[in-house]
């Protein structure tokens, strides 16, 4: 598998945005090593660009007829290998090589048919779709593993979705249209494309996790047999008897929870520690606000219904650990993908400066998308695009690209505050 061409580009006018962006994909295009005849591009742009989606298709479509899918959504912000765009009009591209008899784009109009055997999807989603729990559970259910990948589309005007199937699109002649608002999106993806993900999580336990005994609906009664207001106060060393300083720290304060069982495949994961040894979550963790306290009951509210033997922490964002959790999957990434010996050229171009370094076939890596929260960024870790210098110096100088979303979507289970990194690895 050759590298995936790809390009990034911010201006106020679209256009030249979208010319800068051709230029740099062209310019890769003509390299050895990258993919000269790619079919599926996947782009993403920012909200400033919202309202011309269907104008950059069209124009992108057009100035590569070779390209018959597309696949991709808006966020508050993008990103493209080492830099993010935040609060600025911007475009990332990214063309893939890959079989056509493994992968399918669908969209509300135009469902994934019984013909087509889904190992895994990348899902582009709306806020505002009904029921869209129970959409993203049964689209998992219609994959052989079980595992998705993705996120909300996010934006402070008009939300969109770019979905265009091959199905009827003669190659070198364009094929335009196909801009959405509402319901899932995506690309479905055989088994012949291998794909690793990992989530990462950004939040911090502040306590030992406990395991709830009583629940009704989203408020939690109790926790370990006591009444879990209590369980709460005594964690996060608070009183009620002090309000003003105890609601500043409950509003900084999220839960973590890790469900009884898997609804994917009803797999039992209560045995598995919410917190692990090296004190991160682990993928089995949903965080959510705490949305409530009912000091009647003596119980707490959360923006999750929770179920009698889910695990439950207390935790709150940290940078921090934000970073040491990304860098963790980084490495596991390039664990499973890089091969314990390399050619001495592939060596040597691994390991030149920053300045000089490059995506090299050697990592075993031909692209990858990231899907981060919007509330993560260059802001949670401390610099502008910090978060996405983070992955290049952990994971390696790779073609990238991906959005900053309202929710983050890995396996069956939409999340908050993660960032769900997916790589195309070589077969």
């Amino acid at each position: 598998m050759k590298l995936f061409p790809y390009g990034h580009a911010t201006h106020p006018q679209w256009q030249m945005a979208a010319e800068l962006t051709l230029a740099q994909v062209r310019a890769q295009m003509a390299l050895h090593g990258y993919a000269s005849s790619p079919t599926l591009a996947l782009l993403y742009i920012t909200d400033h660009y919202a309202l011309q989606a269907q104008d950059i298709l069209d124009h992108l479509s057009a100035e590569l007829p070779e390209i018959t899918d597309w696949s991709g959504t808006v966020g508050v912000g993008i990103a493209a290998n080492n830099a993010e765009y935040f609060d600025e009009p911007a475009l990332a591209l990214m063309l893939c090589e890959l079989p056509t008899d493994q992968y399918r784009v669908f969209s509300g109009v135009a469902p994934l048919g019984l013909g087509f055997e889904a190992h895994t999807a990348l899902i582009h989603a709306d806020a505002s779709t009904p029921d869209l729990g129970e959409l993203i559970e049964e689209m998992a259910q219609r994959t052989d593993s079980g595992y998705l990948f993705g996120g909300l589309a996010s934006s402070r005007s008009k939300t969109v979705q770019f979905a265009v199937g091959g199905d009827g699109n003669i190659s070198g002649q364009g094929a335009a249209r196909g801009v959405f608002s509402g319901g899932l999106s995506g690309v479905a993806f055989g088994a012949g494309i291998k794909l690793v993900s990992r989530v990462t999580q950004g939040c911090l336990p502040v306590a030992r996790a406990h395991q709830v005994t009583q629940a009704d609906k989203h408020v939690v009664l109790a926790l370990d047999d006591e009444p879990a207001l209590d369980v709460m106060l005594r964690d996060l060393h608070i009183s009620l008897e002090q309000p003003q300083e105890a609601l500043a720290v409950v509003r900084a304060t999220l839960v973590g929870l890790a469900r009884a069982q898997d609804g994917n495949r009803g797999v039992a994961v209560s045995d598995a520690p919410a917190v692990r040894q090296t004190g991160h979550f682990g993928n089995d963790v949903l965080v959510r606000h705490i949305i409530g306290l009912d000091p009647g009951q003596r119980g707490i509210a959360v923006a999750e219904p929770v179920a009698p033997g889910t695990q439950l922490v207390f935790c709150q964002r940290n940078a921090q650990a934000a970073k040491a959790d990304l860098i963790r999957i980084c490495a596991e990434i390039r664990e499973e993908l890089e091969p314990e010996e390399l050619p001495l050229a592939a060596v040597t171009a691994l390991h030149a400066s920053e300045a000089e370094a490059a995506p090299h076939p050697a990592r075993g890596i031909a692209g990858a998308i990231y899907v981060s929260c919007a509330g993560r960024g260059g802001p949670h870790f401390g610099a502008p695009s910090a978060e996405l210098q983070i992955i290049r110096r952990a994971l390696g100088d790779v073609p990238l690209v991906g959005f900053f979303a309202g929710g983050e979507i890995a396996r069956n289970h939409l999340y908050g505050y993660t960032g769900v990194l997916t790589v195309f690895a070589a077969p």
